[in-house]
């Protein structure tokens, strides 16, 4: 299941040649990605209260149309895989029906000190919460 978030290109976003510089995509996944755990009951603050961090791993970019000042594109964003440790995102960014960029990140969970973490044993209720969200 796709959770969907629109941005306005803002005209900060674009780059010389008028269209999205590259590096705001990732900005925008993390949005996606955000705004999907919020949506399901888990805002970010939440999780680090809990002492629970979910830094990048990797993320994978394959742009295929550019947007452009004041464009209105959405973030597609969907929880690809989940084990206890590791999420994995995969995202779609589309202007109407034109898909303009597609990727994903790789997640782990880890505590304040940054070592890894089972997030079925630090917080179990965020765990079933993704778990039923990964496998609609």
């Amino acid at each position: 299941m796709w959770h969907n978030y629109e941005i306005r290109v803002r005209y900060q976003e674009t780059d010389q040649m008028g269209v999205v510089y590259h590096a705001n995509y990732l900005t925008w996944l993390e949005i996606g990605r955000t705004e999907m755990i919020r949506e399901l009951g888990i805002p970010y603050e939440r999780l680090e209260a809990q002492g629970l961090l979910l830094p990048v791993l990797e993320a994978d970019l394959k742009f295929r149309q550019p947007a452009r000042y004041d464009d209105r594109v959405t973030v597609y964003t969907r929880l690809e895989s989940l084990t206890p440790m590791r999420l994995h995102f995969a995202y779609e960014v589309k202007r109407d029906d034109d898909l303009l960029v597609a990727g994903a990140t790789r997640h782990v969970w880890v505590n304040r000190s940054w070592k890894p973490v089972r997030l079925d044993r630090e917080a179990p209720a965020v765990y079933a919460l993704l778990t039923e969200a990964g496998s609609r």
